[in-house]
């Protein structure tokens, strides 16, 4: 079987507009693991330290390409809320069998709020990843009101002070890495500036993916779990040009917090609701 690309090309006449309870059309498919290391030796990530599996914040973009392979677009869609679930590792080599569904649609100052949710099955049928992605879809044709504010309920702090955390290391963004990692995205407030300023953003955003991605790793450094589930939570944009650091709380033997920082205020903030370090 081909592998799949990251990202399938929009078609706009194929666009539709999301409702509960729309299913996305259940297909094999082998994730491209070229793509998968090109996008992580941008972030100076070894894939070696997946031992032999992939790395769980790829099934954020891969979720959103399965959207916009089933006709939702992503073009000015911004992550709000992400939730990942591995039951067990995932291998590079593996055929998953994926589905999905549009679980709810709301209205918001600012777009339209959408959560879906993605599951990838391993061969034998078992769960290997489920993706939970709550987004907000701003018009990518006009230019965003800056007096339009919100969309809907903000959840929690899950850190609320930075201070009292470890870090891990610093990490600059470039431009060209940024629109590298973004080559086969669909939503182009990642590599185009008018496109960011249409979302109402000075300048390009890195996607929420390709932050996770340094949270994943400082995990898989510490820990290399078998099975986790984590709730991220997107707080501020981070910019193709930001520095931010990578910071968690080491209070108690499973670190139950990590974010991505910049300046002292949290940008990307991940709760670790369970981590398990084998099978049992």
């Amino acid at each position: 079987m081909n592998a799949s690309p990251a990202s399938p090309a929009f078609n706009p006449a194929n666009e539709i507009t999301p409702s509960a309870g729309f299913r996305y059309q259940s297909r094999q498919m082998v994730v491209d693991v070229a793509e998968e290391d090109r996008q992580l030796a941008l972030c100076r990530i070894d894939p070696a330290l997946y031992r032999g599996a992939l790395d769980p914040s790829a099934f954020i973009s891969l979720a959103i390409a399965e959207g916009v392979r089933n006709g939702i677009s992503s073009n000015g869609g911004v992550n709000m809320v992400q939730t990942l679930v591995q039951a067990q590792p995932v291998l590079r080599d593996e055929t998953l069998t994926v589905s999905g569904e549009i679980l709810d649609v709301q209205p918001s100052p600012r777009g339209r709020v959408t959560t879906s949710d993605t599951r990838y099955h391993r061969p034998d049928g078992s769960l290997g990843i489920r993706s939970r992605r709550t987004s907000l879809k701003t018009d990518p044709t006009v230019y965003a009101d800056p007096a339009q504010r919100g969309a809907g309920a903000r959840p929690a702090p899950v850190i609320a002070d930075v201070s009292t955390l470890k870090s891990l290391g610093h990490f600059t963004l470039t431009p060209e890495d940024v629109k590298a990692y973004g080559l086969k995205t669909t939503n182009p407030i990642h590599f185009d500036e008018d496109a960011a300023r249409r979302a109402g953003y000075r300048a390009p955003i890195i996607g929420g993916g390709h932050g996770v991605r340094f949270l994943m790793a400082a995990l898989w450094k510490q820990y290399a779990p078998w099975a986790i589930e984590v709730d991220i939570y997107f707080r501020r944009p981070l910019f193709w040009e930001d520095g931010f650091d990578i910071l968690v709380d080491d209070s108690a033997d499973i670190w139950p917090a990590m974010c991505l920082a910049r300046e002292g205020k949290v940008t990307t903030e991940m709760k670790i609701r369970s981590l398990r370090l084998r099978a049992s």
